[in-house]
């Protein structure tokens, strides 16, 4: 595990604190992308019909950096809080992404007054459970059930024990092995 043991959700991740970097960049990536895609086809609507390319691409290199530089602070507010959470309560379960979405829409939006911070948290916190509550449906119907990953394994033995060369013969499974000669 990482620095700190909490039985992490997704083992592919990097441990926590290295998280909030790993996030920051990937949410600039996919804000500049998208970004650049957004303000290409924008750019290229609204420029005369002569310079719609020139348009296009001064729209998209301008205007993409900041909106990359936006998902980024998004990214990394919401790691904070993510990995916050994960450290004050030991375990890293979904209520800690929805807290995260909760505060990340209340904190961005705290310049606004209460009114906006408070419903902009609401509103970060339902997105986030709607995606968590998408995610661990998926996970579950995707996902095979103790017993029915035990009788596949079962299944597998047995068909190893009639056929232990499996469906090659065995001069194609090891090719040092004499083949056999055409009469």
């Amino acid at each position: 595990m990482g620095r700190w043991d909490t039985g992490d959700r997704d083992a592919g991740r990097e441990p926590c604190p290295d998280r909030i970097i790993e996030d920051l960049g990937g949410a600039f990536g996919m804000g500049a992308i998208g970004g650049f895609i957004w303000h290409f086809v924008k750019g290229a609507r609204n420029s005369p019909q002569g310079d719609r390319m020139q348009g296009a691409l001064y729209s998209a290199r301008s205007r993409a950096p900041i909106l990359g530089g936006n998902f980024a602070v998004w990214g990394g507010t919401f790691s904070s809080f993510d990995c916050s959470l994960q450290y004050v309560r030991r375990q890293d379960d979904h209520w800690n992404a929805i807290a995260s979405g909760f505060l990340t829409g209340g904190v961005l939006a705290a310049r606004g007054g209460w009114k906006a911070a408070s419903r902009n948290a609401v509103i970060g916190g339902v997105l986030l459970a709607i995606i968590e509550g998408v995610a661990a449906l998926l996970m579950r119907s995707l996902s095979k059930t103790p017993r029915e990953q035990a009788i596949e394994a079962m299944e597998q033995e047995r068909q190893m024990k009639e056929n232990p060369n499996g469906p090659f013969p065995t001069w194609l499974r090891n090719p040092m092995s004499p083949q056999p000669q055409a009469p």
